[in-house]
């Protein structure tokens, strides 16, 4: 059942991209006093239920983001509503200096399933890519010499802190906060031969996404990944990586190293680990287990309240049947992607398991997101050619059929308004 008013008009190209300021109906909520940070729309969000959210209008909006992916279960899952009521009333946040139950447990557990080491609890995907930063390099002083460069692959966005923005490609955030930190060299992704010939004595790491989800959803290749695992064995560098987007179970498996059957050194995990609270972590493994006392520190990392989410969120995705759930609404997503693209004459579709990228014909993305927001749709746009889908991971195929139908009429919409605005220049 559409749950969703459709009975609107239809918007000009104009209409869809135009700024969304706004002063929201009812409850007089303003954002004026809201720092600018990202373009958002104009709907304000009261509640959610899996994979659907209603806004302060008691609209109903199909939600095919869930924030990035990091609502792994969707919005409000009673398992993650439940451990977090339990654990607020027993005890939120002892103090950083102070050992917890949800630290010790979410350590471990993320260790055995993973085979890793040690395991250090963190709040954000871009704090612990800068965590992983300083455990290399800590290794590189220990073990290479005191190297300390990191090769990067291109179009990887490997986090959002000033420490970690020289290890992303977005020229617009590099020139926004120059100088750069030194350190850092980028290489094409799936180019072997360049990450061959970048590296040399002063290398201590490589550090690369799996699937380069903020690039627009862009996958190395399995052939790739092994030549650059085999390469950091042979010259005795750390390999990292970055799993913030593509880890708990996003490609299919816990790990999507899992699926391409390498192993990294240092891993990063975050979005789906908290299923949208506030999670991340570092693992290590071997050599490169190397902080001492001291050497890490933050005021709310591994507390218990969070760490209660991160323990529900694996318990849940641990289950062989999710997992197995995850595969068949990847394939059902995937193929009904397909067919959409090709009815309008769209491009590739890239990704694994429920992290896909659509790439479109032109430059229409934001348009299409707009539009899509008008049908009740949330979808995201990491480039000007490419839609993002991020569902939960238990995403229903109602759901995903409901979604298809969605945005088949925000793709008719973009191309109405296209066709308005050549009428109008032909004229």
């Amino acid at each position: 059942m559409n749950l969703f008013n459709l009975r609107r008009h239809s918007p000009s190209l104009d209409d869809l991209v135009a700024d969304a300021s706004f002063q929201s109906g009812g409850d007089n909520l303003s954002s004026e006093c809201l720092m600018p940070s990202v373009e958002r729309p104009k709907q304000v969000f009261v509640r959610g239920q899996g994979s659907w959210l209603w806004d302060n209008d008691d609209r109903a909006y199909l939600d095919f983001s869930q924030g990035g992916g990091a609502n792994s279960l969707g919005h409000s899952p009673k398992a993650l509503v439940d451990a977090i009521a339990v654990q607020a009333q027993a005890l939120i946040n002892p103090g950083f200096g102070l050992h917890n139950r949800g630290m010790l447990n979410l350590a471990e557990r993320l260790c055995a399933s993973t085979g890793s080491d040690q395991a250090y609890l963190l709040n954000s995907g871009s704090e612990a890519c800068e965590a992983a930063i300083k455990l290399a390099r800590k290794w590189g002083q220990q073990h290479r010499g005191g190297a300390s460069r990191i090769i990067v692959a291109n179009n990887g966005c490997h986090g959002r802190s000033l420490g970690t923005i020289p290890a992303s490609d977005s020229s617009t955030l590099v020139n926004r906060f120059e100088p750069q930190l030194p350190g850092f060299s980028h290489v094409p992704l799936n180019d072997l031969p360049a990450l061959h010939a970048a590296v040399d004595e002063r290398t201590v790491a490589i550090m690369l996404e799996p699937i380069q989800s903020e690039a627009g959803v862009i996958p190395a290749t399995a052939h790739y990944l092994k030549g650059v695992e085999r390469l950091c064995r042979e010259l005795g560098i750390q390999l990292i990586f970055d799993e913030v987007q593509t880890g708990i179970g996003r490609c299919g498996t816990l790990l999507a190293e899992q699926s391409y059957g390498v192993r990294a050194d240092i891993v990063v995990l975050g979005k789906g680990l908290g299923g949208g609270v506030p999670l991340a972590a570092l693992l290590a493994r071997g050599q490169a287990c190397c902080f001492e006392l001291g050497e890490m520190t933050g005021t709310h990392h591994g507390n218990a309240l969070m760490t209660a989410a991160g323990l529900a969120v694996l318990d849940s995705v641990q289950d062989r049947a999710f997992l197995e759930h995850v595969g068949q609404s990847a394939q059902h997503l995937r193929e009904g992607l397909q067919r959409l693209a090709h009815r309008y004459g769209h491009g590739e579709l890239r990704g694994q398991g429920l992290l896909w990228g659509l790439t479109l014909s032109d430059d229409s993305a934001d348009a299409v997101v707009k539009a899509a927001l008008h049908e009740g749709l949330l979808l995201n746009a990491p480039q000007p050619d490419c839609l993002r889908f991020t569902p939960a991971l238990n995403v229903s195929k109602a759901n995903i059929d409901e979604m298809l139908l969605r945005l088949t009429r925000a793709f008719s919409r973009v191309r109405t308004a296209q066709l308005q605005c050549r009428k109008g220049i032909a004229v």
